[in-house]
């Protein structure tokens, strides 16, 4: 097994420190990066999750150093992001990409790690992305599942401490995304840092130790799957209102968001045993079901248009 590279220190692979990162002008200036403080802590796997245009693949690029922030700084592995990835310190999958022909797969990694200096074995990256199989079939000729799998054995080439990864499974059927995940899993197990974004709630439930959700440039929620289910309620206790108003149930006991949708009322809630008494006593039980959050919708209420929802998000800590 090749050991990464690199010094031997508690300090964070990733920090964002105050980020701000604005596109457009004048009036119609646009904060796809708004201040955002992170550290990822060597060894972790995170999750960013965000709608579209809510400023993930702006932070990757900044991440990468493939744009500079109009403020703030960001450090991988104490270094500057060019610097870290001159140093073949940080491996990347974006999303654009096309197939390289004429090019057989083992050609093409021996090549990417011929430019670092101190390159992870071509043999190694080719097993470890689990592309050895088909090293001399041509990429062009390979499946979109083999060529993700293809761009993520490039992404090891430099013997990375870091790999960075945007929407990695798009459009992937479900087995092709399985083994992506059984090949990154066991990069992360060798004490090195992943941090990807997806669209795919489930991925980040599974893969990632913490889920960093992103709304309008800014973070509002950081923290593991279970936490961040907490955050927005760890239960949710819908009913039927039957023409009540629905004005007052964000002071319930444990109601820490409520939803309205046609009759029925959403109450999401940290005590549901408590919500349903009260319910109970004001005679509101009409249609009453109580169930667990999921991701989803913890990632919903957070990032939930503020006309949409009453009631407030907590702030995590």
């Amino acid at each position: 097994m090749t050991q990464t590279t690199g010094t031997t220190t508690s300090e964070p692979a990733v920090i964002f420190t105050a980020v701000v990162k604005t596109f457009g002008r004048a009036e119609r200036t646009v904060r796809a990066v708004d201040g955002i403080d992170l550290a990822v802590g060597r060894g972790e796997t995170v999750a960013l999750l965000g709608r579209n245009g809510a400023g993930k693949s702006t932070a990757i690029s900044l991440l990468l150093g493939l744009d500079d922030p109009d403020s703030g700084t960001v450090q991988l592995l104490g270094r500057s992001p060019d610097r870290a990835v001159r140093a073949g310190l940080v491996g990347a999958m974006l999303q654009d990409g096309r197939p390289i022909p004429r090019v057989t797969v083992r050609e093409l990694i021996t090549f990417v790690a011929s430019t670092y200096p101190r390159p992870m074995p071509v043999a190694e990256s080719l097993a470890l992305a689990g592309v050895a199989e088909y090293a001399d079939r041509r990429i062009d000729k390979l499946s979109g599942g083999q060529t993700q799998r293809v761009r993520f054995a490039v992404a090891l080439a430099g013997n990375p401490e870091l790999i960075v990864l945007d929407e990695p499974t798009a459009a992937l059927d479900v087995e092709a995304r399985r083994a992506f995940w059984d090949s990154m899993r066991s990069f992360a197990g060798r004490g090195n840092t992943v941090l990807f974004s997806t669209h795919y709630l489930e991925e980040a439930d599974e893969n990632a130790d913490r889920i960093v959700v992103i709304d309008h440039g800014r973070i509002v929620a950081d923290g593991s799957g279970d936490l961040i289910r907490r955050s927005a309620g760890g239960s949710l206790v819908s009913f039927d209102l039957a023409g009540r108003p629905a004005a007052g149930l964000e002071s319930l006991p444990g109601v820490v968001g409520v939803e309205v949708r046609g009759d029925r009322a959403l109450l999401r809630t940290e005590d549901s045993d408590a919500t349903v008494v009260e319910l109970a006593r004001i005679g509101a039980v009409r249609g009453l079901q109580v169930t667990r959050a999921t991701l989803q919708d913890a990632f919903l209420a957070l990032t939930a248009p503020a006309d949409r929802t009453a009631g407030h998000h907590k702030e995590m800590v």
